[in-house]
């Protein structure tokens, strides 16, 4: 059975956040346009890379084309979106790969959300263009690209601080640092 696709494009709305209290938040990419409004799941790391990798694709299209670039050096103001996710949240899926490009002739990125695909035993593996798997696409401007990874990068970041030793999140308590030998650091 053909998956599902979510298509966006462009979005009104496209927006990474969570739900829950630090150290416990489930993550989400939300998109909305024309009456609707499409939640996927994700982990935090998948987030960060996808804003990272967003910031450094737009990055390079701005050096190659130079000054005739359309790409802003940065997020611009008016486009900062600091609501909460639109609720009801309710999730369409769980990403499992996430894909980035760059669309030369529209100069617009595209981003793509595929979900996990369960392996059913020995079957063969389903065509190019026919998969499993739900996907979420969304064709952004340059400057909303610039303005999603900036919201994007501020959320992953205002989860548990990092441990000073390890990198890994501290808990209010602490946390078993491996740089320790396994001991409790209370940060």
């Amino acid at each position: 059975m053909p998956g599902r696709e979510f298509a966006f494009d462009p979005p009104e709305r496209f927006v990474a956040g969570t739900v829950g209290q630090p150290g416990q938040r489930t993550f989400y990419l939300q998109a909305s346009g024309s009456g609707r409004t499409v939640s996927v799941s994700l982990e935090k790391l998948q987030v960060s890379a996808l804003a990272e990798r967003l910031d450094e694709l737009l990055d390079e299209v701005r050096r190659r084309h130079g000054s005739d670039s359309t790409v802003p050096a940065v997020a611009p103001a008016q486009l900062e979106d600091v609501a909460p996710l639109d609720a009801p949240i309710d999730d369409e899926f769980r990403v499992g790969t996430l894909a980035l490009a760059w669309d030369e002739d529209d100069g617009l990125v595209i981003i793509e959300a595929q979900s996990l695909v369960e392996e059913e035993g020995e079957s063969e593996a389903p065509s190019d263009a026919e998969t499993n798997a739900d996907m979420l696409r969304v064709r952004l401007s340059p400057a909303v690209a610039r303005a999603f990874a900036k919201r994007a990068l501020r959320v992953v970041a205002a989860g548990r601080p990092p441990c000073p030793l390890c990198g890994n999140p501290l808990d209010p308590e602490g946390h078993i640092c491996p740089r320790q030998n396994g001991h409790l650091h209370a940060g």
